[in-house]
């Protein structure tokens, strides 16, 4: 306190002298500052558009061409060299070189340059080496079209820009922070720069993506052209190895398996996620092994390592380049225009040199050629002085020149007289005609390519392409993702309590009765005997009201879930009955499920995860002349409705009790499910296809192309194999049809089959590594066509219809099945099915339709609410 005052004082005191006298300091601050950021931001932290290199890069380039004789140079040797140039420390030149090696596409390395998958730094520069890669030489070098400027210290002379025929910046990607400002280009796929510089010279559009050499998949939904705002969302590919085993093979672009394995279990440790164990086998490639514990859903677990992990991240791109030495803010569709322009001048650049020198040679050529055939040398013999040997070739050479492009100058006249004997002695007319010959027909051909500069340019591209693109197809995989509701996903690793009459619930009040497990990001729905409800955030101990009768995790847009409630209004009111869904809520909010009278009471109440509708006694007290004292209500003719509906009337007269008689069945309408292809998911929201409406212990049927059948529940969280070939609602009784290829008898087989295991996986083929399933048929009467190979010197057999029902009788899922052919198959084909009359199922009961929208599933959804405790349990009073 006592300094803050002396602070106080002291600044008053400031002001005080700041009235009379005030210095400025903008001109030092100005010019220094100013100095300083421009010199950050130019020669350092952003690329240059020209080329798509920093300084430190653009010289790095320079000397490994200076140095380049074909041999691998140490890297310490190219450090101290570039040293030449750039004024900075070797440790800068040495970071940036081996970020540039470990692009894999200017600098063919040698030795340990570090591992972008695992994280490991490169070996020191001492210790690896370097040299141009073929790639680099062809398209960054062209000294002749080069603009030079000195070097620092004026002993060197270095390249303002490098002449790159190709859209660098865009494949490499740049990254860098100056002052005030910075840049983050990601990199794109090689062969799709190409296509799109070939577009664009083709004058039709293009659209480029971002390609990372970590792989992983990638949602370029909002990528923004990678200008400001934009944002692409990139995850790790997890997969299943097995009921208990997730295995990473790709990981997200800005990560290591370091850093993820360090995101997991931190994870691990706040109890987001449970691992058993993890294991890092990555070496060429990424492998780790994530093992969960029994009992935990792997597809849950994948959702949550993306949810609390570094599985998936977000990456901003920024486009900043240097322009003119000043910063421009552009997309990556301009960069790759103005690119593959700059590309078609340095072309036509080239172009016009190798023209001029051409032309060159052959003046000098046809010079020469007139003066050894014409034997004009001779005329030199005579002359004492030089002026007059030069004047006598002159004089010699001018009645043969009429043909040539251009006035012979006394430098073309010196050179002449430079030719030695020997090659005078041995000159060949047909020789030089054919050299003459040869220098013509390539000046036509540059000529033509001047002519035709952007059919030049667009083979220019393709053969870059055909020369270096082999093995830099696209790595990340572009796939729009489901959004991931963390409340979801997060293990419950908290155990949620009640106080009943005191009207507490909490993670604290251990001594107090168990509800259900939760996580600390979960709301819970409490309800109390007055009719009150509230949701409220997981807490260590919140006070909401006396007599508690319910408490549940809430789940949000809950329509399936539905409350089964009798109550009194108010004090000798009468009675009401009512069924509604809490879908929605202001968290920490009291609500009246009442009429709000004084002295309302719950006299009964029911939680239903699957909208069950039971049956129920109304005893009522013996009073006046009242003849019906007991009868039954069925919550099944009750309309289900919002929370704060009334209800509908049970009796004017005072309830003694109500018993529960009969549990019932759920009144909902069977869930529609859809599949969606681009996310890959389940939903109930309507996008993808169809799979049919699913009552509680409906099942989904998958196959797989490795042979596999299973069936699951229809879990929205479920996560489906690349290799899915079949999926749709199981029907026990319908048979599957599947032609495969057995690997150990080398023969083709028919088997039908029934699935008669829920919910376990099951191989259906071989597992000789050359089985394989060639067709698999869910229809009722398949059909399929037999194309066959045609035997040397014979006509082809004709093609062959196999009507499979009658081809076999539904035989055990192990069951190998009958040979289809003893002919060579070439090709096998699924033809229309037989007519069939499917049987209709028959439909539930059902009151009302509700909105389904993001629900578990029914089956899954009943049995973890027992095991928590919020089932249908009856509450009497």
């Amino acid at each position: 306190m006592e300094e803050n005052e002396e602070l106080n004082e002291a600044h008053n005191d400031n002001q005080i002298d700041s009235q009379d006298t005030l210095t400025k300091v903008t001109g030092m601050y100005k010019d220094w500052f100013l100095d300083y950021a421009s010199y950050v931001i130019l020669e350092r932290a952003v690329p240059a558009i020209e080329d798509g290199f920093k300084p430190v890069q653009r010289r790095i380039m320079h000397s490994l061409k200076e140095l380049d004789d074909g041999r691998y140079n140490k890297v310490a040797n190219v450090v101290g060299h570039t040293m030449q140039y750039h004024p900075h420390g070797d440790a800068s030149i040495a970071d940036a070189m081996v970020q540039i090696g470990q692009k894999d596409l200017l600098i063919d390395t040698q030795g340990n340059w570090g591992n972008i998958l695992t994280g490991d730094r490169a070996a020191a520069s001492r210790y690896i080496e370097a040299r141009l890669s073929k790639f680099a030489l062809e398209v960054i070098f062209s000294p002749k079209i080069t603009e030079w400027q000195m070097s620092y210290d004026g002993r060197k002379k270095e390249p303002v820009n490098l002449p790159v025929k190709f859209p660098l910046l865009l494949a490499q990607g740049a990254e860098g922070i100056a002052v005030g400002l910075s840049t983050k280009i990601l990199p794109h796929n090689f062969n799709e720069l190409i296509d799109a510089s070939v577009k664009h010279l083709k004058g039709q559009r293009f659209t480029i993506y971002p390609d990372f050499p970590t792989s992983g998949i990638i949602d370029v939904s909002n990528y923004n052209d990678g200008l400001r705002g934009g944002k692409i969302r990139v995850r790790a590919k997890i997969s299943q190895m097995d009921k208990n085993t997730l295995v990473i093979n790709e990981i997200p672009y800005g990560t290591n398996t370091s850093s993820l394995i360090d995101s997991i279990l931190k994870a691990n440790d706040k109890g987001k996620i449970k691992v058993k164990k993890i294991e890092d086998n990555t070496a060429a490639e990424v492998e780790i092994l994530v093992h969960i514990p029994p009992g935990i859903s792997p597809d849950k677990t994948i959702d949550a390592l993306y949810a609390f992990t570094a599985c998936e991240s977000s990456i901003s791109p920024l486009g900043c380049v240097i322009e003119d030495n000043k910063p421009l803010f552009i997309g990556v569709t301009e960069m790759l225009k103005r690119s593959t322009d700059n590309t078609v001048d340095l072309l036509k650049a080239e172009l016009e040199i190798q023209l001029g020198e051409l032309e060159e040679q052959w003046h000098f050529a046809s010079l020469e050629r007139i003066f050894i055939e014409k034997r004009i040398y001779r005329d030199i013999e005579e002359e004492e002085t030089w002026e007059g040997v030069i004047s006598a070739i002159d004089k010699g050479l001018k009645p043969h020149i009429e043909h040539l492009k251009r006035p012979v100058t006394e430098e073309d006249i010196t050179r002449l007289t430079e030719i030695r004997i020997k090659r005078i002695s041995k000159f060949d007319l047909d020789k030089a005609q054919q050299h003459l010959d040869n220098l013509e027909e390539r000046i036509a051909e540059t000529k033509h390519h001047l002519a035709n500069l952007v059919e030049f340019a667009i083979n220019y591209f393709k053969e870059l392409k055909k020369k270096y693109g082999k093995g830099r197809e696209r790595k990340s995989e572009i796939r729009i993702f489901d959004d991931i509701e963390a409340t979801k996903v997060v293990i419950r690793n908290t155990k949620l309590y009640v106080n009943r009459d005191e009207g507490f619930v909490g993670t604290s009040l251990r001594r107090d009765e168990y509800v259900t497990d939760c996580s600390d990001i979960d709301d819970i729905i409490v309800f109390t005997k007055e009719g009150k409800m509230m949701v409220t955030k997981v807490d260590a101990k919140t006070f909401i009201g006396k007599n508690i009768i319910h408490v549940a995790v809430f789940k949000k847009k809950d329509s399936r879930t539905v409350y089964n409630m009798v109550y009194k209004d108010g004090r000798g009111g009468p009675s009401y009955i009512k069924r509604f869904t809490v879908t929605s809520v202001t968290r920490d909010k009291l609500y009246d499920l009442t009429t709000g009278k004084a002295s309302s009471d719950i006299l009964y109440f029911t939680a239903n995860p699957n909208g069950e509708a039971e049956v129920i006694t109304v005893l009522l007290r013996q009073a006046g002349s009242i003849k019906k004292l007991k009868w039954d209500l069925d919550f099944s003719d009750v309309l289900i409705k919002g929370r704060a509906s009334k209800g509908n009337i049970v009796t004017k007269y005072t309830v003694k009790r109500i018993e529960f008689k009969e549990q019932g069945v759920s009144t909902l309408k069977p869930r529609k499910i859809w599949f969606d292809d681009v996310v890959r998911r389940l939903n109930v929201d309507g996008r993808g296809e169809l799979l049919g409406e699913f009552k509680g212990d409906d099942l989904l049927l998958i196959v797989t192309q490795k042979g596999v059948v299973k069936t699951i529940l229809p879990d929205l969280t479920t996560h489906f194999d690349e290799d899915m070939i079949v999926l749709e609602k199981w029907k026990p009784n319908k048979p599957l049809s599947a032609i495969h290829y057995d690997g150990e008898k080398d023969k083709y087989y028919v088997k039908r089959f029934l699935v008669e295991n829920e919910q376990r996986e099951e191989q259906f083929i071989s597992d000789h590594p050359k089985s394989f399933l060639e067709l698999i048929s869910t229809d009722w009467r398949p059909v399929a066509e037999i194309e066959f190979v045609k035997p040397r010197g014979k006509e082809a057999k004709p093609n062959q219809t196999v009507d499979l029902e009658n081809f076999i009788s539904i035989k055990g899922i192990k069951a190998l099945g009958n040979q289809l052919t003893t002919d060579k198959v070439r090709n096998i084909n699924a033809l229309e099915p037989l007519p069939y009359q499917e049987p209709k199922e028959s439909s539930p009961e059902e009151m009302e339709v509700v909105d389904e929208e993001d629900v578990e599933p029914t089956k899954k959804d009943t049995k973890d609410s027992q095991q928590n405790g919020s089932s249908d349990q009856h509450t009497l009073f």
